[in-house]
């Protein structure tokens, strides 16, 4: 189906604006992806206010660990993923139990056409910080990009699980349940995200969703001739 087509795409692009992005972490000591923030919201809340930006660490490691991940991020927008990859795996070596690089290298490997790879960083991610709902949301892509919807919806619901208000998250969440059938179920996961963009003044993705939510009312369901 058509509409089909378009969605599953729709899943790869939030990922690819929250690469190597900033997290302002508050709670998490390695603060990005689309991925950070201010206080008074959660850490997932604020990083998907600042897309595109370059990654920013905190701590005593802070300026060592910056470095880094700065390099990561120009190779990457050079486009050279192999670059980024060895310097992210560089700041793992150096920082084993950061989170936050497994799971900027993950999407990195994600980028690279290597859903497996990118699955595992992701895992060690969560080990590390088990409410890393970015994480979780990022597995659930990585699924949906495979046509593996059932895996993808039970790692939005995790995310979704750790922070209810995650836009992102149920935008997904919403699509998988599409495609698999579950129209009133993915209308309402969407209507709440929605409302979420909204009171985030987010036009860009109050746009998106309503360009979404239109075509899902008005089309067939994935699975219908």
């Amino acid at each position: 189906m058509k509409l089909k087509k378009q969605y599953k795409s729709v899943f790869v692009q939030p990922l690819s604006c929250m690469m190597l992005s900033i997290i302002t972490a508050i709670g998490i000591s390695s603060s990005v992806l689309a991925v950070t923030g201010i206080s008074l919201h959660s850490p997932e809340q604020s990083a998907q206010r600042q897309p595109q930006k370059i990654a920013q660490a905190s701590g005593t490691d802070a300026p060592e660990r910056s470095q880094l991940l700065q390099q990561a991020n120009a190779l990457f927008s050079q486009g050279d993923l192999t670059g980024a990859e060895e310097n992210l795996r560089k700041l793992i070596k150096k920082f084993p139990e950061d989170a936050f690089g497994h799971f900027q290298l993950g999407n990195v490997l994600f980028q690279q056409k290597k859903p497996e790879d990118a699955i595992s960083s992701y895992r060690e991610a969560i080990r590390l910080r088990p409410k890393y709902a970015l994480a979780y949301n990022a597995s659930g892509m990585v699924y949906a990009s495979q046509s593996r919807w059932e895996e993808a919806i039970t790692e939005y619901k995790k995310a979704l699980e750790i922070n209810p208000n995650y836009g992102e998250g149920l935008t997904n969440f919403a699509l998988a349940l599409w495609q698999t059938n579950k129209k009133d179920e993915a209308l309402s996961s969407l209507e709440k995200a929605l409302k979420i963009f909204k009171e985030q003044n987010r036009g860009e993705k109050v746009n998106q969703v309503e360009r979404i939510l239109k075509e899902i009312k008005t089309a067939d369901e994935p699975g219908v001739s």
